[in-house]
């Protein structure tokens, strides 16, 4: 029989060899991960239920590098969508079954440390992460319409934009008079400035 992937001494272990440290955000990241694949019934996320997890993380920060190491969910599969929104919160979906979970980090007092004193071995830290899941956790069933386009595997479309030439992949294309634009083209806007346009 296969080992329980899901060992928290096993997960703590691979997060701190991918992110390079067991910070306090890791640690928070491993439990969030544990509590919310035991809830949507996934017990092997990196071996035979590899193909029936996503999750939406809530944060770009430690805990998102620990998420992915537990459940070896990845932008680049696809398996993993980044929505910053600031907050320690995960979302995790059991694609065969539908059943989804958002696990987030209770509001008490003494999270602030999470924020403040994410120094490995702080005393005050180490005694806020011994706090159960309960005290530490909030778990709500939630529902998340995914659409097809959002989905692991070949893009459904793919499009060159008018005024770049770039392709736009997976319907993230605008159309505008009847032409299609990449969004940055489409809004005039970007994240970042030519230098020699």
């Amino acid at each position: 029989m296969k080992e329980n992937s899901l060992d928290l001494d096993k997960c703590l272990e691979e997060a701190r060899l991918f992110h390079g440290s067991l910070c306090a955000g890791a640690r928070m990241g491993v439990r969030m991960s544990i509590l919310g694949l035991n809830a949507i019934g996934i017990s092997d996320p990196k071996g035979k239920d590899r193909k029936n997890i996503m999750v939406f993380v809530e944060m770009d920060r430690c805990a998102a590098d620990a998420i992915l190491s537990v459940t070896g969910c990845r932008p680049g599969k696809r398996t993993m969508k980044i929505m910053d929104y600031g907050k320690m919160a995960a979302t995790f979906i059991n694609l065969k079954t539908g059943k989804a979970v958002r696990v987030a980090e209770r509001n008490n007092d003494g999270n602030e440390l999470i924020t403040r004193e994410m120094i490995q071995n702080n005393p005050r830290t180490l005694d806020y992460l011994n706090r159960t899941d309960d005290e530490l956790f909030a778990v709500s069933e939630v529902k998340v319409e995914i659409s097809p386009e959002d989905m692991p595997g070949s893009p459904l479309k793919s499009v060159p934009c008018a005024i770049c030439g770039e392709r736009v992949l997976d319907m993230r294309d605008v159309t505008v008079d009847g032409k299609y634009l990449c969004r940055p083209c489409a809004e005039g806007k970007r994240y970042y400035q030519p230098v020699n346009p």
